[in-house]
């Protein structure tokens, strides 16, 4: 039998995992933390749970979706129970706030609202994004891989929908800004530049079209959700899933080093000294973590290692989780992203804060009368430092997001019964995360992801650091090649034909 080690259980790793098992090999997923699920574990304070990473979700509840994670679930034989919702939430800018429809044609009408030559240009770069989707979602992200039999698979299965792609290849390699270069419209140009950072951290100019497109047609045609139970739903449902096909996960099991001899991966070290054997082992560790740490400089090729950990980072975050008292707050929405300043940068530190209120769609995240709030920025991880100012650096940099809730919830203060304050050294360390980073700053046209694939036999990665998105479709989908990649195409033609893909 197969068999491979996973290290770390986010959702990249869970997924490639309980793939692999679904294929039939022996999988082992070692997390190091006691909590699975990487940046979207759950973890609970006094009756309140929260997110600790995403809170944005598409189709969760839709099986028609061509979201990857609802697609490797389906597989898996599990599902995840989901409330949609529309609008998707607010935008608070300085001078107008206003709902984000999920339906495009609805979404349109409300930028007509504010500039009706700007709807107008939405319009055609609406158009040029619903082509690019529709040319994408004939070929479901399960029959993916990331090697030379991907071609004839797509050939032999899919031959109408790759003809019909062929026409969208140039948008397919360019950046969002190329699909908006007739978009001269200054607010609907910061909107698209919002859209873009919500998305992969970068603005239009450095995020690849396809994520764009992707996003804005399945927000239309399937349904925005939150998962009953938060993102920890999610992580639990990849573990069954996981176990249901025989693979296991050890938490409390911190990787110290992957074992590499002649050029081959043999296995990993335990922190303690337990080493586990496989001719497999994927990383799920970020790009930085796996070559810098968890390997030996002489292990890989000087330059492939200098280049890659030469790679460049997008910021981390400050987190505000809290919980509040709810009462006269019925008609509050779930989702909100405020920006502070268009003078500013939307992906300048504190200027953009994003709100997420789970509670509103499933209440037993809250005690009674109560609300559950995470609140996050970006915020640089240079200079910071456990030292005799970190408590009063913490609240001053927590500043932004206090004022951005209390544009959505006035008085917010004086409802706080619980408060938590996260900073990049917070990030890195639940998340055993390279300086707590959001991902790879990879722009569109200026440097590759580098896939799934290492220069040493029998050493994969998944995760954020491999796929340009970041958030959970991009990651799902890294652990579908990986897992893919590592078994034949007819073994994936039997999950296709299971869904009826």
């Amino acid at each position: 039998m197969n068999s491979a080690i996973i290290i770390g259980s986010g959702i990249g790793g869970l997924t490639v995992g309980a793939l692999l098992a679904r294929y039939g090999w022996q999988v082992q997923v070692c997390e190091s933390h006691r909590i699975p699920g990487g940046a979207a574990h759950s973890f609970k304070r006094r009756g309140f749970e929260f997110d600790s990473g995403p809170s944005f979700y598409c189709g969760l509840s839709d099986p028609t979706s061509l979201n990857p994670l609802q697609q490797v679930l389906q597989v898996l034989g599990e599902c995840v129970p989901a409330v949609a919702y529309d609008p998707l939430g607010y935008y608070h800018f300085p001078e107008v706030s206003w709902p984000i429809r999920c339906k495009t044609a609805e979404y349109r009408a409300e930028i007509a609202r504010h500039t009706p030559q700007g709807a107008n240009e939405f319009a055609r770069l609406e158009q040029r994004l619903l082509a690019l989707y529709q040319g994408l979602q004939g070929i479901p992200t399960l029959a993916l891989r990331a090697d030379w039999q991907l071609l004839p698979l797509l050939l032999g299965r899919y031959p109408l929908q790759v003809l019909r792609l062929l026409p969208q290849l140039g948008a397919i390699q360019g950046s969002m800004a190329d699909l908006m270069q007739d978009v001269q419209d200054p607010w609907v140009r910061r909107l698209m530049d919002l859209e873009c950072f919500l998305l992969s951290g970068l603005k239009a100019e450095g995020t690849v079209a396809p994520e764009m497109a992707f996003m804005f047609g399945e927000r239309s045609r399937s349904v925005v959700d939150y998962p009953i139970g938060g993102s920890g739903a999610i992580v639990q449902a990849l573990i069954r899933g996981l176990h249901r096909w025989g693979g296991q996960l050890h938490c409390n099991a911190h990787v110290e080093k992957i074992l590499v001899k002649s050029g081959k991966v043999v296995g990993v070290r335990l922190r303690g000294g337990e080493e586990l054997q496989a001719p497999v082992v994927i990383s799920n560790a970020t790009v930085w973590d796996t070559y810098q740490t968890l390997l030996k400089p002489e292990d890989l090729p000087a330059t492939y290692r200098q280049q890659a950990l030469a790679t460049p980072a997008i910021a981390s975050f400050m987190h505000l989780h809290l919980g509040i008292r709810a009462k006269g707050l019925e008609t509050l929405a779930g989702h909100h992203v405020v920006v502070h300043s268009t003078e500013q940068d939307v992906t300048s530190p504190g200027n953009t804060c994003m709100i997420s209120i789970p509670s509103v769609w499933d209440a037993t995240l809250a005690p009674p009368g109560h609300h559950v709030i995470h609140a996050y920025t970006l915020e640089p991880y240079a200079g910071w430092q456990r030292d005799a100012g970190y408590t009063t650096r913490k609240r001053e940099r927590a500043e932004p997001l206090f004022r951005a809730l209390e544009k959505v919830i006035p008085g917010l203060r004086d409802r706080i019964v619980l408060e938590l304050i996260g900073t990049p050294l917070t990030h890195a360390r639940y998340l055993r995360c390279y300086q707590g980073t959001y991902g790879p700053a990879i722009a569109a046209k200026q440097g590759m992801f580098p896939s799934c694939h290492t220069p040493i036999a029998g050493l994969y990665r998944v995760g954020h650091t491999t796929l340009p998105g970041i958030g959970v479709p991009a990651v799902a989908a890294s652990g579908i090649l990986c897992a893919n990649t590592l078994v034949s195409p007819q073994q994936t033609s039997k999950l296709l034909q299971l869904l009826n893909l």
